[in-house]
């Protein structure tokens, strides 16, 4: 079975953050990591080389596969900053509705910028998240 590449590491988020080249994903980034992390109350984790993770929680697929994830994150993007909602969006549709314009992957929310969004929305939709993995995986911190 295939090892999973994206890790968490000890690399420096701050450092991380800082490099970001573009300034408006770099503020918005910093502005992010204060939201995840009042939300979690985790310290942020280098998860690979871009992706900014806050606590954990370990699955197990019915294939056997299984492994750490972060239960939310972010990563500023070229093209967008993408924000990880592991619980999807599925049942987040009124708050999908008042959080103002962006895209949506399988769990990949994509904001070009934060000014295009509801704060107070995006800090529910974080927080309900956070809350529904919590409840449905035993192994989280």
């Amino acid at each position: 079975m295939a090892e999973l590449k994206t890790r968490q590491t000890d690399a420096d988020v701050a450092a991380f953050l800082d490099g970001v080249e573009n300034p408006q994903r770099r503020e918005d980034s910093h502005e992010v990591l204060k939201l995840m992390k009042s939300v979690t109350r985790a310290e942020p984790k280098m998860w690979g080389s871009s992706i900014v993770g806050f606590g954990s929680y370990h699955y197990v697929y019915e294939s056997g596969r299984e492994g750490d994830w972060f239960l939310t994150g972010f990563s500023p993007r070229k093209q967008a900053l993408t924000l990880y909602i592991m619980a999807g969006f599925e049942r987040y549709d009124e708050l999908m509705q008042r959080l103002g314009k962006c895209r949506t992957g399988k769990s990949c929310l994509y904001i070009n910028k934060l000014e295009d969004v509801d704060m107070k929305v995006l800090k529910e939709l974080v927080t309900e998240s956070v809350r529904h993995m919590k409840k449905n995986h035993s192994h989280t911190t």
